[in-house]
C-alpha cells in the first residue's frame, strides 16, 4: 500500500508555478499588478528575448520593508488579506501572495527595494528556489525586480515556449491592458533595448486608447455610460463599421482588472444584433464600477474570470446602455461617388426591397464594334480567372499566352469587387415598374454561348437564376466567385508564382503590437502570398508589394485581417494549413459581394468559369454555390404531377 507524504516545499512552489506562470506574459503581469498594488505612478518594463531571458520590471511605488523581503518570495504570504471573509472584499490586483514564491522557484530572481522613508535599499536573490538572505544595496525609491532564465530548472517548460515573436505578442497583450485599466499611469516598455511603447499618463481614456490602438479606431468609438443600483458601466464601443472578426478586441475591466465574462460578452453581442454581418464582432472598451462584496474575484489562480452575485442584473443593464445609446445615433451607410461617375455603396445596407429583377442576356452582335470584339473575348476564355493586366513591373510574369489576354476582360473577371461589378445605382431607390416594364424587364432571350443554351438574370444583386434544360439553377455570385478566385490562386501560392505589385510609394498600416509581431514573424509566408510587410516605427508595418488580384482591396483592412487570422491561440500552425487558410481569406476579399450588380458580361463570364473548375459546386468554406430545382419538383411543388 503506498503511504501518503506532505510535498516538498519546492515541488509544492513548482506546482503553484505551473498554475500562475504558464509563460512569460504571466510573469510581467503579476508584477505589474504588484507594482499597482505599491501605488506606483510610473512602471518601466525591459525584456530580452520574448522575456525567456530577461524580464526587470522598476516601479517608483512603496517598496518592500528590509524585513518583509524574505516572505515576499514565501508562499502564500501577504499583506493583502488576512481572513477568508477578506476574498470577498478585495480592493487590490494581488492577494494570494504566490506569484513571487511559484517566480522563484523557476527562475533566477533578485528583487530590489528602498521604502520612501529608507536611507537605502535591500535586495534578496533566489537560484532557482535557493533563496539567499537579504543585503543591503543602493537603489532608487521602489522596487526593481529581474527575472532572467525563466524555467531554467524546468526545460520541459522552456522547451514549451512558443517563438520570441509569439511570446513577446502575448507580453504587449497583457502590458495593453494595463495601460488601458491605468490610463494615468506613466508606462514604458522595452524589447532587445528597443522602446516599444512610452505612454504618459493621462486623465482621458481616449487618448491611451488613441496611443495604443491609433487614430483610426480612436475616431470610430461611441462613448457611453450607465448608473444603476451602485453599478456604473461606461466606456467606448465601436461603431459598426470597425468591427473584428474575433472577440480579441473586446476589453472588459472590473473595478480596475481584465476579466472575461461570457454572459457580459453576450450582451455586447446582442446589442450589436441586427448591426454587424455575421461572423462580426464588436470592438469595446468598457469598465464596471461594482462593489466588492458582490463579485467573487477568487476563482481562477490569474483572476482573469469572476462571479457576480447577479449577473443577469449586469447584463440587463450593459444591453439596456447601449441599444439606448444605438438608438440616439444615426448608422446609415454614406453613399461615395467613384470618378467613374454614379454612386457606389462603400459598406452600404441592404438594398430597399421591392421588384429588382436584373435580367441578363449574353452580349449580342447588334451591339458595339468594342462590344462585339469583348464578346469574343467573353466567350472563348482559355481557362478560369483570366490571367491579370500587368501594372507596371511584377515579381512573376505570365505566360506570353496568358499575357495576350486583353486587360479589360481581366479587369472584369479576376480583379476584386470594385472591377467586376460597377456598383452602378441611382441617387433615389428604385421605383416598383408597372406591370408592362416589368415583364419587360424580366424576360430573357435565349442565346447560345460557350456553356451551352441558357437564359439568366440577377435578382436582388446576390443570386442568378439560370434556366437550364433540367429546369432552374440559383447561384450564390459570391461563393462561386470566392472558389474561382481560390483555384486560381492555391496553385501560384503553393508554387510561390502569386503575381505581386510593388508600390511607388509604400503603405503604413497601424497596427496593435502584438499584431505588429506576428506580422513580422509570418512576413516569410506572406510574402509568399504575394504580399510584403516591413518593421516601420514601435506599431506600424509598411506594405511595400501586394498581390495584383487585390489591387482594389481595401489593403490597410486586408492586412488587419492578416493580422487576426495569425493570431492562433492554441498552437502555431503548420505552415501549409496556415496558407490555406490566409488563401481562403483572401479569396473571399478578392470575389465579388452580395449585393454587387453585375453587367451582362460579368454574368456570362462569371458562368462560363463555373464550367471550367474543378470543384464549382462549394465555395472554399464549404458552402454550397448553388441549388438546382429540377423541372420534374417545379411540376410537384405545382401539383402539376399526378
Amino acid at each position: 500500500m503506498s503511504r501518503i507524504y506532505p510535498l516538498d516545499v519546492s515541488v509544492v512552489n513548482k506546482i503553484a508555478a505551473g498554475e500562475v506562470i504558464e509563460r512569460p506574459a504571466n510573469v510581467v503581469k503579476e508584477l505589474l499588478e504588484n507594482s499597482l498594488d505599491a501605488l506606483a505612478t510610473r512602471i518601466e518594463v525591459d525584456l530580452e528575448a520574448g522575456g525567456g531571458e530577461l524580464i526587470r520590471i522598476v516601479d517608483d511605488g512603496e517598496g518592500i520593508h528590509p524585513d518583509d523581503l524574505l516572505l515576499a518570495v514565501t508562499a502564500h504570504a501577504t499583506s493583502k488579506i488576512a481572513t477568508a471573509d477578506d476574498l470577498f472584499r478585495v480592493q487590490t490586483m494581488g492577494f494570494r501572495g504566490e506569484a513571487l514564491a511559484s517566480i522563484a522557484e523557476v527562475s533566477r530572481l533578485r528583487i530590489r527595494s528602498r521604502p520612501p522613508d529608507a536611507a537605502n535599499g535591500f535586495e534578496i536573490a533566489s537560484d532557482c528556489g535557493q533563496i539567499a538572505l537579504p543585503q543591503p544595496c543602493g537603489c532608487l525609491i521602489g522596487t526593481q525586480i529581474e527575472v532572467r532564465q525563466l524555467f531554467a530548472n524546468t526545460p520541459v517548460r522552456r522547451k514549451f515556449l512558443k517563438s520570441i515573436g509569439t511570446e513577446f505578442a502575448h507580453i504587449t497583450e497583457h502590458f495593453t491592458r494595463i495601460a488601458l485599466a491605468q490610463p494615468r499611469l506613466h508606462l514604458v516598455l522595452r524589447h532587445n533595448g528597443k522602446v516599444v511603447f512610452e505612454l504618459p499618463g493621462t486623465p482621458q481614456l481616449l487618448d491611451r486608447i488613441r496611443l495604443l490602438f491609433g487614430n483610426e479606431l480612436a475616431d470610430n468609438l461611441i462613448p457611453v455610460e450607465s448608473e444603476s443600483q451602485g453599478v456604473r458601466m461606461w466606456g467606448y464601443v465601436g461603431h459598426p463599421s470597425v468591427s473584428k472578426s474575433t472577440r480579441k478586441s473586446q476589453h472588459l475591466f472590473l473595478n480596475g482588472r481584465w476579466i472575461q465574462d461570457r454572459s457580459l460578452q453576450h450582451a455586447l453581442t446582442e446589442a450589436y444584433r441586427g448591426l454587424l454581418m455575421i461572423g462580426r464582432q464588436p470592438i469595446s472598451f468598457l469598465f464596471l464600477e461594482v462593489p466588492a462584496e458582490i463579485v467573487d474575484v477568487n476563482v481562477h489562480p490569474t483572476k482573469s474570470e469572476v462571479r457576480f452575485a447577479d449577473g443577469q442584473a449586469l447584463f440587463r443593464q450593459l444591453l439596456s446602455m447601449l441599444r439606448t445609446k444605438f438608438l440616439s445615433l444615426n448608422f446609415e451607410s454614406t453613399m461615395h461617388l467613384p470618378s467613374s461617375g454614379g454612386f457606389s455603396s462603400a459598406g452600404a445596407g441592404p438594398r430597399p426591397r421591392g421588384v429588382e429583377l436584373q435580367s441578363w442576356s449574353p452580349p449580342n452582335a447588334s451591339a458595339t464594334s468594342a462590344s462585339s470584339s469583348n464578346n469574343s473575348l467573353w466567350n472563348n476564355l482559355p481557362r478560369p480567372p483570366a490571367e491579370l493586366p500587368r501594372f507596371g513591373a511584377t515579381e512573376s510574369q505570365p505566360d506570353s499566352n496568358e499575357s495576350e489576354i486583353s486587360s479589360a476582360v481581366a479587369n472584369q473577371i479576376s480583379e476584386p469587387a470594385a472591377d467586376l461589378a460597377s456598383f452602378a445605382m441611382s441617387s433615389a431607390p428604385p421605383e416598383l415598374p408597372n406591370s408592362d416594364a416589368a415583364e419587360a424587364h424580366a424576360s430573357c432571350v435565349s442565346h447560345s454561348t460557350s456553356h451551352g443554351e441558357l437564359r439568366a438574370m440577377q435578382i436582388r444583386d446576390t443570386y442568378i437564376v439560370v434556366e437550364t434544360d433540367e429546369g432552374l439553377t440559383l447561384i450564390d455570385q459570391h461563393a462561386l466567385h470566392e472558389r474561382i478566385v481560390y483555384e486560381y490562386l492555391r496553385p501560384r501560392v503553393l508554387n510561390n508564382a502569386v503575381e505581386s505589385q510593388r508600390m511607388l510609394v509604400p503603405e503604413t498600416v497601424e497596427l496593435t503590437p502584438k499584431e505588429t509581431a506576428l506580422l513580422l514573424e509570418y512576413a516569410d509566408v506572406l510574402n509568399q502570398l504575394g504580399l510584403g510587410v516591413q518593421e516601420f516605427g514601435r506599431q506600424t508595418v509598411l506594405v511595400d508589394r501586394y498581390p495584383v488580384m487585390l489591387k482594389k482591396a481595401n489593403l490597410s483592412q486586408l492586412v488587419r485581417d492578416l493580422a487576426e487570422q495569425l493570431d492562433q491561440p492554441e498552437k502555431p500552425p503548420d505552415r501549409r494549413d496556415l496558407l490555406d487558410s490566409l488563401l481562403h481569406m483572401m479569396s473571399c476579399k478578392a470575389a465579388i459581394k452580395a449585393g454587387q450588380r453585375l453587367s451582362p458580361e460579368e454574368i456570362d463570364s462569371l458562368l462560363a468559369q463555373r464550367h471550367l473548375i474543378d470543384d464549382a459546386h462549394h465555395c472554399p468554406h464549404g458552402r454550397p454555390t448553388a441549388l438546382v430545382l429540377t423541372e420534374n419538383e417545379l411540376e410537384r411543388q405545382f401539383g402539376r404531377l399526378g
